[in-house]
């Protein structure tokens, strides 16, 4: 079923041309399983750190006004990229889960920014956003009530189990996605909805899931499956292959 659109008034015409884009981009965790010296974020890509293929696109794109980064308080990779000194890039301290460092640059933007604005959070850890799935999902949500984000539905099928890894049924994949990242929301929405979740001491994977437990119903925007987040130390040389396969430079240092 499509969603619910919201009435084209004047009004709301006026509140979508006035309303910014702000990016956030938490990256204050270590990827223990990649077992790297270094947290997954800065390891080599195609040229340069994982972190600045995520970063670049949207600083990028003209309607993007800036973006937060949510780092380790303790990182000492950061000033080292190519966009640590950028005019246009705000370093926030992470916390010990996503939602934490998420939260904390929401923090900073309630300050400056307007409660209607939109906010775009992405994972650090996925390089491989295309320009187009970007652009699909800044034009599909302006008008939306709630927000939504990208990912694509599930190709596979799917098992559930038990503790000890055994199957003990089949779960239809008609109506499951991946839920992939960016997610857009308006910036006072999230806030209100990550605030939410924890003073209840529950803690949310994704954005999305916070925004869920407030009774809303965010709209998935299908994208690219090559999408991928680094996890996994063979999501490097396929995160290579899909980098070159968009056509996307090699960058030098």
């Amino acid at each position: 079923m499509a969603p619910k659109r919201v009435k084209n008034s004047p009004l709301v015409g006026l509140r979508q041309s006035l309303a910014r884009y702000w990016a956030v981009i938490p990256a204050a965790g270590v990827g223990r399983r990649m077992g790297a010296s270094v947290p997954k974020q800065y390891l080599e890509l195609a040229g340069c750190p994982v972190i600045e293929w995520a970063l670049g696109l949207f600083l990028d794109h003209p309607q993007i006004s800036g973006v937060s980064v949510a780092l380790d308080p303790e990182d000492r990779f950061w000033p080292r990229t190519a966009f640590a000194d950028h005019p246009r890039v705000r370093r926030v301290d992470g916390g010990s889960e996503r939602c934490h460092s998420v939260l904390n640059a929401l923090d900073l933007l309630v300050r400056e920014a307007e409660a209607t604005d939109w906010v775009l959070v992405h994972d650090a850890a996925r390089p491989c956003l295309r320009r187009d799935d970007l652009d699909r999902l800044l034009s599909a949500l302006p008008d939306h009530p709630v927000g939504g984000l990208l990912g694509v539905p599930v190709r596979d099928t799917m098992k559930q189990v038990t503790e000890g890894s055994a199957v003990c049924r089949t779960v239809s994949r008609d109506a499951l996605w991946h839920a992939f990242t960016p997610q857009m929301f308006r910036l006072g929405l999230l806030h209100r909805a990550l605030l939410a979740v924890l003073e209840q001491d529950r803690l949310v994977t994704d954005d999305a899931g916070a925004v869920e437990l407030l009774g809303l119903e965010p709209v998935l925007v299908e994208g690219h499956a090559d999408n991928i987040k680094i996890t996994r130390p063979e999501d490097l040389p396929l995160a290579d292959f899909y980098l070159r396969q968009q056509g996307r430079p090699y960058r030098e240092r």
